[in-house]
């Protein structure tokens, strides 16, 4: 199967895996599914570093590094994509997750995201747990 991850999810694995709940640790590890993570998770954190947030200190070529290097796939913005965006409803305003469910569609992959908005649009949209921090 082919997971893709939104942004949250996409850190969360990375930084703090201990944050998601054992269904999706355990599909995030197993060999048969194919992880992905857009370009675009990669711009909005750009986008965010690059504001010089202090509660947002990510460097998006070290989440790119540590993707890669955990057998993560990247996946490009394809047209097919952007113009399915035009397609949806407008349940979510942000952008970047609505790119993410277009890319869901379009190649098709499930995504995966912790955002409650988000399913309506899709099956493919799967609503993660987190883990319960003690």
């Amino acid at each position: 199967m082919r997971l893709l991850l939104d942004t949250h999810l996409l850190l969360w694995a990375l930084a703090e895996p201990a944050r998601l709940d054992a269904a999706t640790r355990t599909a995030l590890e197993d060999p048969g599914n194919e992880v992905l993570f857009s370009a675009a998770s990669l711009w909005e954190i750009a986008i965010k570093a690059g504001l010089g947030r202090p509660d947002f200190a990510v460097d998006p070529d070290q989440v790119l590094a540590a993707a890669l290097e955990t057998g993560f796939l990247e996946l490009p913005v394809r047209a097919a994509a952007a113009i399915g965006v035009a397609r949806l409803p407008p349940l979510h305003r942000d952008p970047f997750d609505r790119l993410l469910v277009a890319q869901a569609m379009a190649e098709p992959a499930r995504l995966y995201t912790a955002d409650p908005l988000l399913p309506p649009y899709s099956e493919l949209v799967t609503l993660v747990g987190r883990a319960a921090v003690t």
